[in-house]
């Protein structure tokens, strides 16, 4: 199961960057303009740099016509580079862009999935990625991880070679469960990641290792004992 952050936050970024195992960033027009910030291309550039050119950067096209969305991919892959994942909302025409940019192969992240027949469809039209989106359908009572899971035996069961990539949760058992649910990879908020690495019991038991090192030996680390 991997994890990408989900958030165009760069103080967020650099942090999971820097302690989670993430393999990358995911983008959307609604986090970017959540920044507030004057020219978003070198916002984009400023993620790719944090994280380097070996880890995924998805972002998410803004045309909305054919041709326009083929020229504004094709800008966003030179300008951020290798590894670059373009995200493209569920659509007919969405669908067709996908088929384009596979073709040409450049990756292809179809987002605002909300049903197993879109997940399908991109899947067949190339889509490297599938991303459903779980809350927003447990939100209409939609189950978004048995969506997942249904999604998960079409793809692997036809060996379509499209991954999914499960994006929306409100919980720490949302993630754990689309895991079990067969989703291969999860975009998660920098707040829930900080979540899944915490937990009370751990905090107390790292309290507890070190008083009881600090009553025996004081302020000296075992690393001091070595440099004797």
């Amino acid at each position: 199961m991997n994890f990408l952050v989900d958030t165009a936050n760069l103080e967020d970024i650099r942090f999971c960057n820097t302690y989670f195992p993430v393999i990358g960033v995911t983008t959307n027009p609604t986090l970017i303009a959540r920044e507030k910030v004057a020219d978003p291309v070198a916002h984009i550039l400023a993620i790719r740099e944090i994280i380097g050119p070996d880890k995924q950067l998805h972002v998410q096209l803004t045309e909305t016509g054919f041709e326009e969305m083929l020229e504004e991919a094709g800008a966003v892959v030179a300008a951020a580079g290798k590894n670059t994942f373009l995200k493209v909302p569920v659509s007919p025409v969405g669908l067709q862009v996908t088929a384009a940019l596979s073709e040409q192969g450049i990756g292809v992240t179809e987002t605002a999935i909300l049903s197993v027949g879109q997940a399908v469809l991109a899947a067949r039209a190339g889509a490297r990625y599938v991303a459903p989106y779980v809350s927003r359908l447990d939100n209409i009572n939609g189950k978004g991880v048995e969506v997942v899971s249904q999604i998960a035996a079409i793809l692997q069961g036809f060996g379509m070679g499209t991954e999914i990539l499960a994006a929306s949760f409100k919980t720490v058992q949302q993630i754990v469960d689309v895991g079990l649910a067969g989703g291969e990879n999860v975009t998660v908020n920098a707040e829930l990641m900080r979540q899944m690495a915490s937990h009370p019991l751990t905090d107390s038991g790292i309290a507890g290792f070190s008083g009881d090192w600090k009553r025996q030996y004081g302020e000296r680390t075992l690393l001091s004992f070595l440099r004797k």
